[in-house]
């Protein structure tokens, strides 16, 4: 017993560990809401010492988790983009992604797509602006340039399109729909697409 009384009061943590904690803090209390004493009992060490020697303060942690979802997502989208040649596919698989991630990692598209971004970091881009959202965006250029989405603004088509991915997501997320992500995510699909498909 005393042994793991010594563990826990000298316990190293690591960024990693700080960083999950506080994705799942920010999605169930909000961003606000959680302190980096709540964060320190999740990651159960003494004191906030421990987050300070990873981070300067919880901004630092959100910035983090920022980058590291972008970084993971821009990942996924080069190999969705190397896989399918056709825009269609192509965005059809980025939205098996999102719903995927909304059933097993809800906080991850929360803090991605419900968070406001520009409150907690408003140095930094806009969403749409971030490399993995400009990857989306070549996506439906080129499928408007092939002739598979409607000869409309890149900008537009990706709010008709996104507008109601993300809507239907935020809905699951919200517990207004009351079924997984899963559930919804082939009428999500035929809407939006639907949206901005040539006929």
């Amino acid at each position: 017993m005393f042994m793991e009384n010594k563990t826990i009061a000298s316990k190293t943590i690591t960024q990693d560990e700080i960083l999950l904690a506080s994705l799942k803090l920010f999605s169930e209390k909000g961003y606000f809401n959680t302190s980096l004493t709540d964060i320190k009992d999740a990651v159960n060490i003494k004191t906030t010492s421990g987050i300070y020697q990873h981070f300067k303060n919880k901004q630092a942690i959100a910035e983090e988790l920022f980058d590291n979802i972008l970084d993971s997502l821009s990942i996924s989208i080069d190999d969705i983009r190397r896989r399918n040649r056709k825009a269609s596919e192509q965005l059809r698989e980025i939205v098996d992604l999102l719903f995927k991630l909304t059933d097993e990692a809800p906080e991850v598209i929360q803090f991605l797509l419900v968070v406001n971004k520009k409150e907690i970091l408003p140095e930094s881009k806009l969403l749409l602006e971030t490399v993995p959202f400009n990857k989306i965006r070549r996506v439906i250029q080129n499928g408007i340039k092939d002739g598979e989405i409607r000869s409309i603004d890149s900008l537009l088509a990706y709010n008709y399109f996104f507008g109601i991915i993300n809507h239907t997501l935020s809905l699951v997320l919200s517990g207004a729909f009351s079924k997984p992500a899963d559930s919804y995510q082939s009428h999500a699909w035929q809407a939006a697409w639907g949206s901005i498909s040539k006929k």
